[in-house]
């Protein structure tokens, strides 16, 4: 190994560790893009390559952007409160009831907006309707991050990582029903049992059941049809193979100044409430792998990677359990795009693919930093007042994960 090369695996080590530790309670993003800086300003990463690994992110900030205003104007309109209250209703002062009522919204929110929208719009709804009806937090709130992730390969629109792992170019609806509608209803299902079983103390009893429910405003409406609006549009622009980044960032930003327009209030409100720092994190990310990719480990992944497609079952059960741990250590973005580059590389069956899109949407069930969804379900929450700490997540997500990334597995191999 030269010094470069060691050189380059030590920064994207500490800047991976500032990721997940938050040294000085620092943001995620400083950390993420303190580690690419570095390696700039030392030489170990051409200016080039980083500038062309930003450009990769393209689509994902776009797609982040979009979610992100579209939540706040939610928000800011009252539509989170709205559906607290009516979730809250129809619990009828039953906590497991209730919890069960979030998990699926949760599976709703994720298929049709993305695990990013249950991060940041469902959020908050839940925060909101625990509050209303006096529940315990912390189970409802890690009902939203776990089915973020659980759901999110039921379409290619469901998460980011897909449009990273395939590179923009989705297969059709069709084949991808035919390879994930098992696996993520197993995913799902197993998911929601082994939450509910940790949970079960927290959950059992009752909650407060006479909420009262505003009327749902104006702006509120017309959020809510940008939202459903915006879920028609993903779907559309999936099937007929478009990068969701841009249609989903005009979404917002239409949806964001109807919504000013008709209710005669400043966009800037919403504006200023975006966590923008979550785009240099992805940003930095990216420049990391870039500096990783130039070390050669992609190149040693795809020969391993063709090695071991000459057993496509063994091989896809393989390369999606190492690729769901891997994404836990360097978050699921950056680990989806260095599988994306093997698999261009080499070239293996659609089954090995198909298993490394599951271990990279599932297997960030199992820490804090595993996904950008799970990041931003904890700025949500923090932003709430609660906050949930790596070893507190670790524990849910290692009893909640294998199992479920195991079923999904087997379930895709059953599939054929």
């Amino acid at each position: 190994m030269t010094v470069a090369t060691g050189g380059i695996w030590v920064i994207c080590a500490m800047a991976t560790a500032g990721v997940v530790a938050r040294p000085f309670r620092w943001p995620e993003a400083v950390w993420a893009l303190g580690g690419a800086i570095l390696l700039l300003l030392l030489g170990l990463l051409p200016f080039d390559s980083a500038m062309s690994a930003v450009g990769r992110g393209t689509d994902v900030y776009l797609f982040l952007i979009g979610m992100m205003l579209l939540s706040e104007v939610a928000r800011e309109h009252g539509l989170f409160d709205w559906v607290a209250a009516t979730a809250a209703l129809h619990a009828r002062g039953s906590s497991p009831r209730l919890f069960a009522l979030v998990y699926a919204t949760g599976i709703v929110t994720t298929t049709f907006l993305s695990n990013d929208a249950t991060a940041v719009v469902l959020t908050p709804a839940v925060y909101a309707a625990v509050r209303r009806a006096k529940a315990e937090p912390l189970p409802l709130l890690f009902a939203c991050a776990l089915i973020a992730n659980a759901a999110s390969f039921v379409l290619p629109i469901s998460n980011p990582a897909n449009l990273v792992l395939y590179g923009g170019h989705m297969p059709p609806l069709g084949q991808w029903f035919a390879s994930f509608a098992l696996p993520s209803a197993a995913a799902i299902g197993v998911t929601f049992v082994g939450l509910r079983w940790v949970e079960r103390h927290r959950i059992a009893g009752s909650c407060a059941s006479h909420v009262e429910r505003e009327p749902l405003s104006r702006g509120g409406r017309i959020a809510l049809a940008g939202l459903v609006a915006t879920a028609a549009l993903l779907l559309g622009v999936s099937a007929a193979d478009i990068e969701l980044g841009l249609p989903t960032a005009l979404a917002g930003i239409a949806t964001m100044m109807l919504v000013s327009a008709l209710t005669r209030t400043s966009p800037l409100t919403a504006i200023r409430s975006v966590s923008w720092s979550v785009l240099p994190l992805v940003a930095g990310l990216f420049m990391l792998v870039a500096a990783l990719e130039q070390t050669g480990v992609v190149t040693r992944i795809a020969d391993a990677l063709s090695a071991a497609s000459r057993d496509p079952e063994w091989a896809s059960a393989v390369a999606g359990s190492v690729l769901a741990i891997a994404s836990n250590a360097v978050n699921n973005l950056p680990a989806g795009l260095v599988a994306s580059l093997a698999v261009t590389q080499a070239h293996p069956p659609q089954l090995v693919v198909d298993g490394l899109l599951i271990g990279v949407d599932l297997g960030p069930n199992l820490s804090i930093t595993g996904s950008l969804a799970t990041i931003l379900w904890l700025q949500a929450i923090r932003r709430e007042g609660e906050d949930v700490g790596f070893w507190d997540f670790l524990k849910v997500g290692a009893v909640t994960m294998p199992p479920a990334l195991i079923a999904a597995l087997g379930a895709r191999l059953l599939v054929g």
